[in-house]
């Protein structure tokens, strides 16, 4: 249920194999669980929207798994988007035939930008994310771009592709910092910056809340749109206990007066 007096908060699932895990920088990948039951979970505690990511689909070379993505979208009650995997137009169509709100799309359109207005034009902007994993780079730690799971350098600068991907027909930016993920210290507020002041669309900002006042600054500070995360919502304490949680809707709204 999204509320139209806030910002949306979005938790971030990663799918590896069949089953969720959670990461440090793109790597150590800890086991959550089923994907059915932690998405039943934020049904219940009524999160806005939910993005699920394969995180193997790409390194493996091999198209989503259509069928175990339609399963996790059945019992999904929010709008949710699904990366990961996704080369060509026909993915796109299927993914969104199965259930899914929104197509996200990464290595693929760095090699083939043309695929995001295809994708536009089949399902509409509103539909198409473009999911950016940024990684400091260099002495004066440089930004760019990294694809394959934060594998491979691009050489391409945060803030130009994701003007070239807006221009390319875009409605979403999901930003994501790679030195971040997963370690509960707070977004990279100046990424978030310099990006959502280069574009007119909404940028989702992803990795390193470790409290909703992280996702206060996201949006207050950063300028996101909406605050995605991972840790946040599935982990308890400092020993990263197991722990699926959402803060209510009172708590965000207190949070985002």
């Amino acid at each position: 249920m999204t509320h139209a007096l806030r910002p949306r908060i979005i938790p971030c699932l990663l799918l590896r194999n069949s089953g969720l895990v959670k990461t440090v920088k793109f790597k150590d990948p800890t086991y959550l669980g089923d994907p059915r039951n932690v998405v039943k979970i934020f049904n219940d505690k009524d999160a806005d929207e939910l993005v699920l990511l394969d995180i193997t689909a790409t390194p493996e070379r091999r198209s989503p798994r259509f069928e175990l993505i339609e399963e996790i979208a059945s019992e999904c009650f929010m709008p949710m988007g699904y990366g990961g995997g996704i080369r060509t137009a026909d993915d796109v169509r299927r993914i969104i035939g199965i259930g899914i709100e929104k197509a996200i799309l990464n290595t693929a359109v760095v090699d083939n930008p043309r695929l995001i207005t295809e994708s536009a034009d089949l399902i509409g902007s509103q539909s198409v994310v473009v999911s950016i994993d940024v990684k400091k780079v260099g002495l004066f730690g440089r930004y760019e771009v990294f694809t394959q799971g934060g594998r491979r350098a691009t050489k391409l600068n945060p803030v130009d592709w994701a003007r070239q991907a807006q221009d390319a027909g875009a409605g979403e930016i999901l930003l994501n910092s790679i030195d971040q993920d997963g370690t509960m210290k707070g977004y990279d507020l100046d990424l978030i910056k310099l990006v959502s002041d280069a574009v007119g669309i909404p940028v989702v900002a992803c990795g390193g809340a470790g409290s909703v006042a992280d996702l206060v600054a996201a949006v207050e500070r950063g300028g996101a749109s909406a605050a995605s995360a991972g840790s946040l919502f599935v982990f308890q304490g400092r020993h990263r206990a197991v722990l699926i949680s959402f803060p209510t809707g009172q708590e965000l709204k207190t949070s985002f007066a």
